[in-house]
């Protein structure tokens, strides 16, 4: 794919949705990486369900350490992985109190040193919470990425490096939202909506559908 193909497919994409957020919801960092850890593995809107039960009990990291690891299991106990996770969230928190002042760092090096955070989770919180220039490559984007050929890698870091190569400059700091949203609504993973889509015609996909 050409430059002038993907410059074309991010001006579609801001013009359909100018201010793309994430699915999450969140009303500070610690929030949204508390949420972004939790989403391993399961849905936004049962990590939503799950955060809506746990955070009016506790949204810092001092607040959750107090609340401690058995009601934070129990308040999450409608997601996938819940023990693994409540036992991440409170080591978590910890490290949070104990080296950074309770406040969640804005970089990389000290995000992936928490329990439970990756890159892809350490990418979320950079783009979206301190909204640096950070590609967080999931399933969503990953297929969207190299079915469209936007960007084509074997794995996820390959995907990430070529967007952020590729990705016109002006788009670089959105483009992790709009890759996922179309991936989730309209580049499906079964049956593509090809027929609905808004850049279709920009798309380097063979096996195109007609399902609206």
């Amino acid at each position: 794919m050409n430059g002038q193909k993907r410059q074309e497919i991010f001006q579609r994409l801001r013009a359909e949705n100018p201010n793309p957020k994430t699915e999450l919801n969140y009303t500070s960092p610690f929030e949204l990486l508390i949420a972004v850890l939790l989403s391993a593995q399961a849905t936004d809107v049962s990590v939503n369900k799950a955060t809506a039960n746990l955070f009016p009990k506790a949204n810092t990291p001092e607040a959750l350490l107090k609340l401690g690891e058995p009601k934070v299991r129990e308040a999450i106990r409608t997601i996938g992985l819940f023990n693994t996770k409540a036992k991440n969230v409170i080591k978590t928190c910890q490290i949070l109190v104990d080296q950074h002042g309770g406040v969640v760092p804005d970089n990389r090096e000290a995000l992936e040193a928490l329990p439970g955070v990756g890159r892809k989770t350490a990418n979320v919180v950079l783009n979206t919470a301190f909204r640096q220039v950070a590609m967080a490559v999931d399933t969503h984007i990953f297929r969207v990425s190299n079915r469209t050929r936007i960007a084509t890698g074997k794995d996820v870091v390959a995907v990430e490096k070529k967007l952020l190569r590729h990705v016109p400059k002006e788009f670089l700091l959105d483009a992790h939202h709009w890759l996922i949203l179309h991936g989730r609504y309209t580049c499906v993973a079964r049956k593509p909506k090809c027929g609905s889509c808004i850049i279709e015609d920009l798309c380097e996909y063979r096996e195109k559908t007609d399902v609206e």
